[in-house]
């Protein structure tokens, strides 16, 4: 079985643990969005969550976290033979780092029309301009992920 399709196998147990994570996000008031970035064996390798909140900082959104945590505990630059699972379309600067750090393979639940980057917006892997275009998968857990979503900002209009 060759990698990819060990990864395209097992990729809703990959959702669900991102989708773990964006409630962990929720629970802690930050937008609940998660993501898990898996070795091309299968083997997750870093999870994270938003905490632009907690942490005050506008660049924590969970890929870039995730990515973060990957690349220290693998003490690699590029994380090539990899794929990154989040629950939402990623933004630009989302999607720019995924494609910075090589990561081979992108799958999201939900698509984001107003800030996403991949299939909306300014569809970062569509530019001719970029070095590296991962593959991009999308759809699994999409309503529970666009639930959780729609929930935090309902809750966050009611303060």
């Amino acid at each position: 079985m060759e990698n990819k399709d060990l990864i395209d196998k097992n990729f809703q147990k990959y959702m669900k643990i991102a989708f773990l994570e964006a409630k962990k996000a929720f629970d802690k008031a930050e937008v609940p969005i998660g993501a898990v970035i898996v070795s091309k064996d299968g083997k997750v390798i870093s999870k994270a969550h938003n905490l632009t909140e907690t942490k005050k900082n506008s660049l924590c959104h969970a890929e870039i976290l995730a990515i973060q945590k990957a690349c220290k505990k693998l003490n690699e630059k590029y994380l090539m033979d990899c794929s990154i699972f989040v629950t939402l379309e990623p933004c630009p600067m989302c999607a720019t780092a995924i494609s910075l750090a090589k990561i081979k393979n992108v799958y999201f639940s939900t698509v984001d029309e107003k800030g996403g980057a991949v299939v909306n917006g300014v569809k970062i892997y569509e530019n001719m301009k970029n070095l590296y275009k991962p593959t991009v998968n999308y759809g699994y857990l999409k309503e529970e992920s666009s639930e959780l979503l729609k929930k935090f900002f309902k809750n966050l209009r009611k303060k």
